[in-house]
Order: C-alpha cells, then sequence, then structure tokens
C-alpha cells in the first residue's frame, strides 16, 4: 500500500472512529418492541398532559410482588423512561409540581405506592434512578381493578379542573390527582397570545375580556381587553362585551352607555338577537321594547315578525300574533321554516310562545 493510499485509508478510519455514535445510529433498525410503545394526552382547560410509556404483558406471570418487586424503584412500564409532561403548573395529589417533562417512577407495595416525578426524563429504565433528582414524591392507594393484560394508562373522574391519572396492570390499578389552576394557567397564556398576531384582530382582545367576564375574574383586564379591541375595530360586539364587564365593576352608568352604543351599532339581526337574550334573562319589557325598535327601523326583515308575534303572544292577541308569524315563515330562509312552523302551530292552538 502506497504512502498517500495508506493516508487516505487512515483518514477514513478516523472519521468514521469519531462520529461513530451517529453512524451508529444511522444503523438501528425499526424492529418491534416486546413491550409496545404507546402515548396518551389529555387537555385540562388549556394545560396538556402527555404520557409516553412502553406496554409489558402479564404473559401469564406474577406481577406485583414478583416481575415487578414491592418497596423497589419501578419504571412504571417498561424500556426506557416512562414520561409524563405537563404545559404549566399543576397540582399532584395537591401538592405542587411545575410545568416540564418528569421521568415517573413508582414504588409498589401492597397497600400504598409511592409516585416519583423525577427531573431525569431521558434513562433507561429505573437502573440509574437517583433520589436527589426528584422533583416530587406523594403516596397514594392501589385498588382492585379488571384484568388488563397490558400496561396501561388512562385518565378518569374527568372534571373542568382536573382529573385521575390511572396506571392498570393485571387486577390492579394505581390512581393519583392531577389539578390545574385553569383561570390563572388561561390568564398567563392570554398576556402571551395577545403579544403574537392576534394582538392586531379586534376579535382576539373581544374573545380575552368575554372569557374573563364570563368566568367571573380579572375585571380589570378584562375591561383593558375591551378597550383594546374598541381601539381596532369598534363594533356592536366589543362594545356589548365592555357593557358587560362595566356592569360587572359596578360601574352602571358607564355599563349604560356602553351597552347604548352597542345597540346603535347592532345590525338588525344583532339588535333581534340581543332581546332574545333579554327574554332569557326574564327582562320581558326590554326586550319588546327592542323588538318594536328593531320592527319600526327595519319592517322588512323576515325575524322583526317573529318579534312582534312574540309581543303579541304574550298580550293574547293570538290573530295579530299569528299574521306577524306567517309573514315571518313566508319570507324566513329554509332553514328556519321548521322552526317557524312549530310557533305557528303554538299560535294558533293560543299557546304564549314565550313560555
Amino acid at each position: 500500500m502506497s504512502r498517500k493510499t495508506s493516508h487516505g485509508f487512515m483518514l477514513c478510519l478516523l472519521i468514521v472512529i469519531l462520529s461513530g455514535m451517529s453512524l451508529a445510529q444511522s444503523f438501528v433498525l425499526d424492529l418491534p418492541d416486546q413491550s409496545q410503545r404507546a402515548e396518551i394526552s389529555q387537555k385540562i382547560g388549556i394545560t396538556n398532559i402527555d404520557i409516553k410509556y412502553h406496554r409489558p404483558l402479564v404473559k401469564d406471570r406474577k406481577i406485583w410482588g414478583g416481575l415487578v418487586p414491592y418497596g423497589s424503584v419501578w419504571r412504571a412500564g417498561a424500556n426506557e423512561n416512562t414520561t409524563i409532561s405537563f404545559s404549566d403548573p399543576v397540582m399532584i395529589e395537591n401538592q405542587p409540581l411545575a410545568a416540564g417533562t418528569y421521568g415517573l417512577h413508582m414504588i409498589p407495595n401492597a397497600d400504598e405506592w409511592t409516585i416519583i416525578f423525577s427531573k431525569n426524563s431521558t434513562s433507561w429504565g429505573s437502573f440509574t434512578y437517583d433520589q436527589a433528582e426528584d422533583a416530587l414524591r406523594v403516596n397514594v392507594k392501589p385498588v382492585a381493578a379488571d384484568m388488563h393484560n397490558a400496561l396501561t394508562y388512562d385518565f378518569d373522574q374527568l372534571t373542568p379542573d382536573s382529573t385521575v391519572v390511572e396506571l392498570e396492570w393485571e387486577k390492579v390499578a394505581v390512581p393519583f390527582k392531577v389539578g390545574v389552576d385553569v383561570h390563572s394557567a388561561v390568564q398567563a397564556s392570554l398576556k402571551k397570545q395577545l403579544r403574537n398576531l392576534s394582538q392586531y384582530t379586534w376579535m382576539s382582545w373581544d374573545d380575552a375580556a368575554t372569557y374573563l367576564v364570563t368566568e367571573k375574574i380579572a375585571f380589570d383586564d378584562a375591561l383593558t381587553y375591551s378597550n383594546k379591541s374598541i381601539q381596532t375595530e369598534d363594533r356592536y360586539d366589543n362594545e356589548m362585551t365592555k357593557a358587560n364587564v362595566l356592569k360587572a365593576l359596578n360601574r352602571s352608568d358607564e355599563s349604560e352607555t356602553a351597552k347604548k352604543k352597542a345597540l346603535d351599532l347592532a345590525n338588525p339581526l344583532q339588535t333581534h338577537l340581543y332581546a332574545r337574550q333579554l327574554q332569557a334573562e326574564k327582562h320581558q319589557d326590554e326586550a319588546f321594547a327592542i323588538f318594536r325598535d328593531n320592527a319600526k327601523k327595519h319592517p322588512d326583515q323576515w325575524f322583526v315578525h317573529t318579534g312582534m308575534a312574540r309581543i303579541y303572544s304574550s298580550q293574547a292577541k293570538w290573530d295579530d300574533a299569528a299574521k306577524e308569524m306567517k309573514l315571518a315563515v313566508a319570507a324566513a330562509p329554509d332553514s328556519q321554516k321548521v322552526y317557524l312552523g312549530g310557533l305557528m302551530k303554538r299560535l294558533e292552538a293560543k299557546e304564549d310562545i314565550n313560555q
């Protein structure tokens, strides 16, 4: 071999050695795992919870106190770390845990289990587990369960702000509760979202304000968001939202001013729907006044006839009510005719359609 050829061969060999890890990874084959990989996710409010794990099978083996010994740290699955991720801070069995991805380990015992959330989420199994890396430990009680041949994680007992995560394998289930402060998570998220492109649309600011006032929280922020929406584009929608926020802040006079401005900006259908909302809130007289005003301004709209029919129905003027409803049916789109036909039958039976 010539000196030049030998030099070239050694150079290639050196490159292979130095890049050995990436080269080896390039030739890792995708073959079936005996314990197959799985993922499961749940959203609580706007908080994502994700679990990634491998699913060993029972295979007629003694699992608890056998394959999985009592009193020892177990990987809560198979192969590399089982991981659990939270996009926002959560409460685990009423104990706080920061947002992040954690290695999920467990210490099984016959009558109590320890659930471990480790800051190390990239190890193989629990062989290098280090208690110093624990972010949180909680103790829970196992419960009897139906037979699960494959290890399974599930989300149970779902509420608007919590869920119970369950590991289920063989005839044992191990539950732990995850709680989320939904309002805090949403408020923090809104402050971030409203710094991106969303800040340039009136709808984003209005949606944020509507959420806060509907949930009866952070009214000052809701007012700020309402004003931002109006600054972007003044509309019926955001003026009405502002009226609701001001009402929640006990600023009644300002609320009425905003409501009047909203109705001045409203199109005929928005006006009609607002009156229907007032009816749902048992403010009949106010709703009827708006129906009358809408009918004077927009007599050719089919839905204003339904508003007048509702007024006459409340007065037991069945013929006048039926006349208005017939006009509504004749002009309404096909999608509304069945509904209006039902109202007409009720009027013909002299039944108040406002009830």
